[in-house]
C-alpha cells in the first residue's frame, strides 16, 4: 500500500495501532502510534500529519471493550452506538463518519491498489462440480444471513452441512476449526462475501495466499468470493497457489 502510494506521488503516513501493527511495517516511515481505543488521539495524529485521505489496511484483532481504554471521543462514539458497538461493520461505519466530519476522506484500498477487486468467473484451472455448486448456494445464503446480523463474512459448507460460521476469530481460525469437523469424502467449500450493509471502503472481505494454503491444509475443495466486493492480495500468486493445491477459486456476482 505504501509503495503504491509513493509511486503515485502520494505522501504516505502510517497510523500504527499499538499491539496490532508489526513494528517493521513502520520502520523508516513517517508514522505515529495510537491505542485502538484512542479515537481522538488518532484524529489528532492524522491532522498533525496533514492527512487529507485515509485508507484502512491490515487485520485487527478485536479486543474486549474493557481492554480498549477508550479516550473521551471513543467513549462518546461507543455510547452513541449502544448495542450496535458489538458489530464490526457498525463501528467502522461510525468511525468513517467521525473522520469525514473532521474533513478527512476515507478511500478504499482498491483506490490506491488497482486490480484488487476481481470480476465474476472461475479464477484458475479448477471449477466446482455439482455437489460443490449445491454447497456454494447454501453457503451464500448462510453467509448473507450472518452478515446481516453483523457477525462475520465467511462460512464453510461440506456436502450440504454447515461446518462453521466466522465469528471474531477470523477466517484462518474458522478454516482450522472446520478441518476438525470435516466428514469423510468430498471436502468442504469456504464462502466469503461482504455483509449486506457493509461500508465498502473499509473491511471488505480479503483473501491472500495464506487463505489458500489454510484451505488446502484444511482439506477443502475450493474457495468462493464475491465478484467486485472482495480484495484479492497478489492475485497471480493466489490463483497459482489454488491451481497447485487443486482448489477451485470462483468469484460470484451477488449484486442482483
Amino acid at each position: 500500500m505504501v509503495r503504491a502510494a509513493q509511486m503515485q506521488e502520494r505522501p504516505a503516513f502510517i497510523l500504527a495501532l499499538e499491539g496490532q501493527t508489526a513494528p517493521e511495517l513502520v520502520s523508516g516511515m513517517e508514522h505515529a502510534w495510537v491505542r485502538l481505543g484512542s479515537v481522538g488521539g488518532a484524529i489528532d495524529a492524522l491532522r498533525s500529519a496533514r492527512c487529507r485521505e485515509v485508507v484502512f489496511a491490515g487485520a485487527v484483532k478485536r479486543p474486549s471493550l474493557l481492554s480498549l481504554r477508550l479516550d473521551w471521543r471513543g467513549a462518546k462514539l461507543f455510547t452513541k452506538l449502544g448495542k450496535a458497538a458489538l458489530g464490526d461493520d457498525r463501528v467502522l461505519t461510525a468511525l468513517v463518519k467521525e473522520l469525514e466530519d473532521e474533513g478527512i476522506s476515507v478511500i478504499g484500498a482498491d483506490d490506491v491498489l488497482s486490480g484488487l477487486l476481481v470480476e465474476e468467473g472461475t479464477l484458475g484451472r479448477h471449477a466446482p462440480d455439482e455437489m460443490a455448486s449445491h454447497d456454494i448456494t447454501l453457503g451464500i445464503s448462510v453467509a448473507k444471513t450472518i452478515g446481516a446480523m453483523d457477525v462475520g463474512q465467511a462460512v464453510v459448507v461440506q456436502q450440504g452441512v454447515v461446518l462453521g460460521l466466522e465469528g471474531v476469530e477470523g477466517t484462518g481460525a474458522l478454516i482450522a476449526r472446520c478441518a476438525k469437523l470435516a466428514q469423510e469424502g468430498l471436502g468442504g467449500v469456504l464462502i466469503k462475501v461482504k455483509k449486506p450493509r457493509q461500508e465498502r471502503r473499509v473491511d471488505l472481505p480479503t483473501i491472500g495466499v495464506d487463505t489458500v494454503h489454510a484451505a488446502a491444509q484444511g482439506h477443502m475443495r475450493g474457495i468462493v468470493i464475491e465478484a467486485g466486493a472482495t480484495l484479492v492480495i497478489h492475485r497471480d500468486d493466489v490463483v497459482g497457489a489454488a491451481d497447485e493445491a487443486g482448489l477451485f477459486l470462483v468469484a460470484v456476482d451477488l449484486s442482483t
